[in-house]
């Protein structure tokens, strides 16, 4: 399922995970810490793969198309059990 969401809220999201999360996202989802820090904006290809987030210039960091939202999901639901 695709998801439209601002750049800045992708990075707030990240921003916001306490430490360990993005190592613990990259277990769950049996990929590179990279590859998960690629997908809230990182741009480290020689580590980690792309995944299928497009970004369109426009305010707040611009709107990015992320093509699958399991990781953002599960993002989400880790913060909302921490609230």
């Amino acid at each position: 399922m695709e998801r439209k969401i601002t750049f800045n809220e992708l990075r707030k999201i990240k921003d916001s995970l306490p430490d360990g999360t993005i190592r613990q996202l990259a277990q769950e989802f049996n990929i590179e810490v990279e590859t998960v820090r690629n997908y809230f904006g990182g741009a480290n290809y020689d580590r980690g793969r792309s995944v299928g987030l497009h970004i369109e210039p426009g305010p707040n960091g611009g709107i990015v198309l992320l093509d699958d939202t399991k990781i953002l999901e599960r993002a989400e639901q880790l913060l909302a059990e921490i609230h």
